[in-house]
C-alpha cells in the first residue's frame, strides 16, 4: 500500500511537532511518525526563555499558567557570589517536558497533522520513507529524530564541523521555588540548573564533562542547594541525556532535510535549544512554500550563530574557578553588564551594543 503526503516528518518530539504545525499553517499535508507514544519525555532543564515563548506563540501555542511557572530572569551563583537580571521581554517559564509535549500534540491535532505513534520509520527511499516495508511518498522528508538521528545517517549527512558532548542528569523535587529566577550554580567543572516548574516543584539538572558524575554526589559541592532539598520529596527518578555542541557541514540532501537536534545543537547551558528549534522549524516551512531548501541551509547557520557564541562565552566560565570568580566580581560591581549580556542572550540587544559591553567587561577584568 502506498500513501502520499507533502511533508513526512520522522520524530514526534518538539522539533517534529513544530515543523509539522508550521507546514500545516502554510497549507501542506503533513504526517509524523514516531516509535514512541505521547507524552514523550526528555531530560532537560525545562526552562523556556522569553524568545522561545515568542517563537512558540507563532504556532498558536501558549503554555497554560496552571501547568507552568514564570521566572523573571537568570541568576548566576558561584563561590559565595551571585548576580541576576530580569529578561527585557517579559518572563520565561518553567514547564515539565511532558506538559510541553502534550500541549504541542494537541495543537498539531487541531491543525490537522496526521500523527502515527508507535510507528517507527525503517528507512528512506527515493520518493519518501519506508514504514515496515510499506512506501509513503512525500515531497519532503524531515529528520526530527534527535541527536542520534537515523535520518541523518541514512541521508549521508553525518559530516560534522565540530561535535563535543557533555553529560546531563535531571530530577524533580517537591519543594516551593525559593527564587523568582532560573538559577545556574557553578561548581568544579560542572553546573547545576534550578528551574521552578510549578508552585510546589522544581527541576534540578546537572551538566558536566564527566559521564559518571551524578546528582547526589555532585550536590555535595553545592551546599546551598543541598540544604534546600534536604527534606524534599523526589517526584521523578534521575534521568540522563547528553548535552552536545554539534555543527553539521550540511543540513539537507535532495528532498531530505534536518531540524532540531538532528541538524546540530548548542550546549544546554544556553537554555536556547528549544527556541532555536522552533525558529528552524518556522523557516523550514517557509522554504517548503518557496520549494527551495537552499535558503534553509544559509538561514540555519545564521540562526545558530548567537546561541553558539553565547555557549562559548558561558562555557569559558568553566575554564577555571579564579577566572570565573573574577568575572563574577565584575558582574556584582556593575550589574548593568550582566543585564546587557542577558539581553543579548535572548536576542534583545544588537551585536554592536553587545560588543561594547564585552569591551567594557574586558576593561573591568583588567583592572579588577
Amino acid at each position: 500500500m502506498v500513501r502520499e503526503t507533502d511533508v513526512f516528518i520522522v520524530g514526534g518530539g518538539p522539533a517534529g511537532l513544530a515543523a509539522a504545525i508550521a507546514a500545516r499553517q502554510r497549507g501542506f499535508d503533513v504526517m509524523i511518525a514516531d516509535g514512541s507514544r505521547p507524552p514523550i519525555d526528555k531530560p532537560c532543564g525545562e526552562g523556556l526563555m522569553p524568545d522561545g515563548r515568542m517563537a512558540l506563540a507563532k504556532f498558536g501555542i501558549e503554555i497554560p499558567e496552571a501547568v507552568s511557572y514564570p521566572f523573571r530572569g537568570i541568576r548566576f551563583v558561584s563561590g559565595g557570589l551571585n548576580v541576576d537580571a530580569s529578561f527585557p521581554q517579559g518572563p520565561g517559564i518553567g514547564v515539565r517536558r511532558t506538559v510541553l509535549h502534550r500541549t504541542m500534540v494537541e495543537r498539531a491535532e487541531a491543525v490537522g497533522v496526521r500523527l502515527l505513534w508507535r510507528t517507527p520509520v525503517t528507512g528512506l527511499h527515493s520518493d519518501g520513507v519506508l514504514l515496515d516495508g510499506r512506501k509513503v511518498r512525500s515531497r519532503w522528508v524531515v529528520g526530527a529524530d534527535g541527536g542520534q538521528s537515523l535520518v541523518r545517517r541514512w541521508a549521508g549527512l553525518e559530516r560534522f564541523r565540530n561535535n563535543r558532548t557533555r553529560f546531563a542528569f535531571r530530577r524533580h523535587y517537591r519543594v516551593a521555588p525559593w527564587s523568582d529566577c532560573m538559577e545556574i550554580h557553578w561548581g568544579p567543572r560542572c553546573q547545576i540548573y534550578v528551574t521552578p516548574v510549578a508552585n510546589d516543584e522544581i527541576c534540578v539538572a546537572l551538566v558536566s564533562h564527566n559521564p559518571q558524575l551524578r546528582l547526589d554526589y555532585a550536590l555535595k559541592a553545592f551546599p546551598q542547594i543541598a540544604s534546600q532539598l534536604r527534606n524534599a520529596e523526589q517526584t521523578s527518578a534521575e534521568r540522563g541525556a547528553t548535552s552536545s555542541t554539534r555543527k553539521l557541514v550540511r543540513v539537507y540532501q535532495g528532498q531530505v532535510v534536518l531540524v532540531g537536534d538532528a541538524s546540530g545543537a548548542v550546549d544546554s547551558i544556553t537554555g536556547e535549544g528549544l527556541c532555536l528549534t522552533f525558529r528552524q522549524a518556522d523557516f523550514l516551512a517557509e522554504c517548503f512554500a518557496q520549494d527551495d531548501l537552499r535558503n534553509y541551509q544559509k538561514r540555519h547557520r545564521a540562526l545558530s550563530r548567537r546561541p553558539a557564541m553565547m555557549a562559548r562565552l558561558m562555557l569559558a566560565l568553566d575554564w577555571s574557578i579564579p577566572f570565573r570568580q573574577k568575572v563574577m566580581r565584575v558582574f556584582e560591581s556593575d550589574p548593568r553588564l550582566f543585564r546587557r549580556m542577558l539581553a543579548m542572550h535572548v536576542g534583545a540587544l544588537s551585536p554592536m551594543e553587545f560588543a561594547a559591553s564585552g569591551f567594557s567587561l574586558g576593561l573591568r577584568m583588567l583592572t579588577a
